[in-house]
């Protein structure tokens, strides 16, 4: 059987304009960009060929054909809403769809989610792809857990809530600590370097090692997870932010032999769009979030 019918997102996003009158309004009740909905709305007109809105006014009302259309669907459309909460295979679940820093993601968040599942286990959490370049524009994302950068201002109607991982700090196997009596020392080391971060060791060594050689850095790597697994291999001495190296500082595996931190101006930020505002399941993940965030930065333990 061929399906004749458009989707049910450009239905929706047709039936929101409709009842609101503006794309704005229909996008925040949709939890999608404007943007989002005016191309919706346009490949439904497509595909109808006829134009169902007027657009000309302050408030975007139905055309003829629009009422008309409008009038045929509505009902069907509230059937199908109707249909889904009584017979949804997973009743009263919500779902985030979440895009993470892939190092975080791997090495703190994914580490706690069974606790956050204990405590909203009608909550489910969905990952998408991470965008090193991203601009907040997707569909197919919720909400995020994005890296700050310093000459990068978040992009309007997104708000961003800092969550960790703004300072850094060196960071070794134990017997390489054994060997470090003062910061200098580590200019004799080699120094595991991020290589989408290469300032981070001179940032450190300058602002709290009181060091102002340049220094000649070591190993790169593309990852922060590679990172730390070279620095457990005794590779040499990384600097890190210390919620990527929990298990690792728990264990024993790694130390951190100066007591001193310097401010990247990054860290990582959870952000969602201003249209979220207010949303239940946004709001409950970002609490959460933030409370683990604050446990995690008392919990440290650092090196003597």
């Amino acid at each position: 059987m061929r399906f004749k019918s458009p989707s049910l997102p450009e239905l929706h996003a047709f039936l929101a304009v409709c009842q609101l009158g503006s794309f704005r309004k229909a996008a925040e009740a949709l939890y999608v960009t404007q943007a989002g909905v005016s191309r919706a709305v346009l490949r439904l007109e497509q595909h109808m060929a006829c134009t169902l809105l007027d657009r000309s006014g302050s408030r975007v009302v139905p055309t003829a054909r629009g009422h008309e259309y409008r009038a045929l669907i509505e009902a069907h459309v509230t059937g199908l809403e109707n249909a889904f909460d009584r017979f949804g295979g997973r009743s009263g679940m919500h779902k985030l769809r979440i895009s993470v820093a892939p190092t975080l993601g791997t090495r703190w968040l994914v580490p706690r989610l069974p606790k956050f599942r204990a405590l909203h286990p009608d909550l489910e959490i969905e990952f998408r792809q991470f965008h090193y370049d991203e601009d907040f524009s997707r569909e197919d994302v919720d909400v995020w857990i994005e890296i700050k950068r310093p000459t990068r201002a978040w992009p309007r109607g997104i708000r961003a809530r800092y969550l960790l991982g703004r300072e850094i700090v060196p960071a070794c196997s134990p017997a390489l600590a054994a060997g470090l009596r003062e910061p200098g020392d580590l200019l004799g080391s080699t120094l595991l370097q991020h290589t989408n971060y290469p300032d981070n060791w001179a940032l450190w060594l300058q602002t709290a090692g009181g060091v102002p050689a340049p220094p000649a850095l070591g190993p790169g790597f593309d990852l922060g997870n590679n990172l730390i697994v070279a620095a457990c291999a005794g590779m040499g001495v990384t600097v890190i932010q210390p919620a990527l190296i929990e298990p690792e500082l728990e264990s024993g595996k790694l130390v951190i032999p100066f007591r001193r931190a310097a401010n990247t101006e990054r860290g990582y930020y959870f952000c969602s769009r201003a249209a979220m505002a207010g949303n239940d399941a946004s709001d409950r993940l970002a609490h959460w979030l933030m409370s683990e965030a604050e446990a995690s930065a008392a919990s440290v333990q650092w090196a003597a």
